[in-house]
């Protein structure tokens, strides 16, 4: 019942998705500059079908993870009637069992996490060894090159005195405007 409706909406939203290309086509077709109203028109219905696909996919999840929850929480029902319903010794050993592959279930998720830990490390530090070698680089050159250094600690100080003085000169500008305003 799912899987067809879903089915069902889809096909539908590709037809929509369809006339929206036919409508872009017979207005690039039609030969003329377009207006500004039909281009706003074929924005507001290519707007209008994300729209709706977004909201399609995030509802079709949605009903996804409570059907997954639902057959999680009904087997789990399952479980616990079979378990109780059984005898004690044969209730014992399932619970042992249970216990077990939950155990090793753990030791597994721990081992993966442990080994993405791994990974990211492993890659934290080749990316600090590629940094490390690009500031290397950077410092020879500029050891390399003495003149682009001081090049571009010229620069610099001139822009920081370009900068002052027309601080100053606005500040000085502000200051004489002020006194002829109060005069």
């Amino acid at each position: 019942m799912f899987e067809t409706m879903t089915l069902e909406i889809e096909q539908l939203l590709s037809k929509l998705g369809e006339v929206n290309d036919q409508m872009s086509q017979v207005q690039t077709s039609s030969g003329g500059a377009p207006s500004a109203t039909v281009l706003h028109t074929l924005q507001r219905h290519r707007d209008i079908l994300q729209d709706y696909v977004r909201e399609f996919h995030k509802t079709r999840t949605n009903v996804q993870a409570h059907r997954e929850r639902d057959l999680l929480l009904g087997s789990v029902r399952k479980d616990l009637d079979s378990y109780k319903n059984s005898s004690s010794l044969n209730r014992r050993s399932e619970g042992y069992l249970k216990e077990h592959e939950h155990i090793k279930s753990s030791e597994r998720m721990v081992h993966d996490q442990i080994n993405i830990a791994i990974r990211t490390k492993d890659e934290l530090l080749s990316q600090r060894n590629a940094l490390k070698a690009i500031q290397t680089k950077m410092t020879t050159l500029a050891n390399r090159f003495p003149m682009i250094n001081s090049l571009v600690q010229r620069i610099n100080l001139r822009k920081r005195r370009d900068s002052i003085i027309l601080g100053l000169v606005i500040g000085t500008c502000t200051v004489l405007l002020l006194l002829y305003i109060t005069r």
